[in-house]
């Protein structure tokens, strides 16, 4: 468990600091993989890495998943794509991207909350339960204002599904005009 929150803090801090810093967002998205490895291994207290810094005190639903799967039948989220690549793109531009999914479980699925690594990227979900074999959309915008370099950022979604968490990613250069 100790380890679970050293790393945790580690991300809240790089999370705290990196907005712009495309090394930070890189050591954050390979902290994520650790910390995932480590929570498959059972020994480890599950916790959500990319939890809002500031509310690191009050436990997500993902802080409090058990360390078994539930019995019962469950949804399955099965995402047409997990990265999306803009390109190069230019400093101050707006994108968007629209990730499709499709409930592939046994039961309805919940999205109960939608996370991204940096203010400058936005998802919206669907608040709604998608019924078994319904599809969904993830739309995720990334404004590249004041982000130079390449830019990988990940969306984490918490749901009904086991594990609880899924992830997302986009990723784009950004160039100054004129580059």
């Amino acid at each position: 468990m100790k380890i679970a929150k050293i790393f945790l803090g580690v991300i809240v801090a790089a999370v705290l600091s990196s907005c712009g810093n495309s090394e930070l967002e890189s050591r954050i998205t390979k902290l994520e993989g650790r910390v995932a490895a480590l929570e498959g291994k059972g020994g480890v207290a599950k916790a959500n890495p990319t939890a809002n810094p500031i509310a690191v005190n009050n436990p997500t639903p993902a802080a409090t998943t058990p360390a078994e799967k539930p019995d019962g039948p469950l949804p399955t989220i099965k995402f047409s794509e997990e990265l999306h690549d803009f390109g190069t793109i230019k400093d101050g531009d707006v994108v968007e991207h629209v990730f499709t999914f499709v409930n592939d479980g046994e039961a309805p699925l919940i999205i109960s909350d939608a996370k991204a690594t940096c203010g400058c990227t936005v998802p919206e979900w669907p608040k709604q339960p998608i019924a078994v074999g319904e599809t969904g959309e993830i739309k995720v915008r990334f404004n590249s204002k004041n982000k130079p370099g390449v830019q990988n950022k990940t969306v984490t979604l918490t749901a009904n599904t086991w594990p609880t968490t899924q992830r997302v990613r986009i990723k784009a250069n950004v160039v100054k005009e004129g580059e």
